[in-house]
């Protein structure tokens, strides 16, 4: 018999830096791609901000969490979508953004998670 793959969607809603959630969320994800899962990674809310281009966490004493996020198609992680109202209500273009990703209205984001097996934010 075969094994069924789980689809697991990750929503990331804090901003980059101030706590620890976005880290764990990444953590999460990679592991999820591991264990050959499929896995969407959502960005929304402050959550965008993990996206904007010209991070430097180095005054913070931190790692840049954009460098990571390059890191995703590496480990198999190509769907990656952001919430449209998200980018429109903090004046985020595409072109201010690390990674190439797919934009999501709110029904869209509504089937994807319906269409999940497991979701998880923090």
């Amino acid at each position: 018999m075969a094994k069924e793959t789980q689809t697991f969607t990750i929503l990331a809603r804090t901003p980059p830096y101030g706590s620890n959630r976005s880290s764990l969320l990444l953590d999460i994800a990679l592991t999820s791609s591991i264990f050959e899962h499929n896995t969407n990674y959502v960005f929304m809310g402050d959550g965008v901000f993990q996206l904007l281009k010209g991070q430097d966490a180095d005054q913070i004493k931190s790692k840049t969490l954009g460098k990571a996020l390059k890191a995703l198609s590496l480990y198999g992680i190509d769907n990656i979508f952001i919430q449209e109202s998200s980018l429109e209500e903090r004046s985020i273009a595409q072109e201010d953004l690390i990674l190439e990703a797919k934009i999501l209205n709110q029904n869209e984001l509504k089937a994807l998670i319906k269409g999940s097996d497991s979701v998880i934010s923090l």
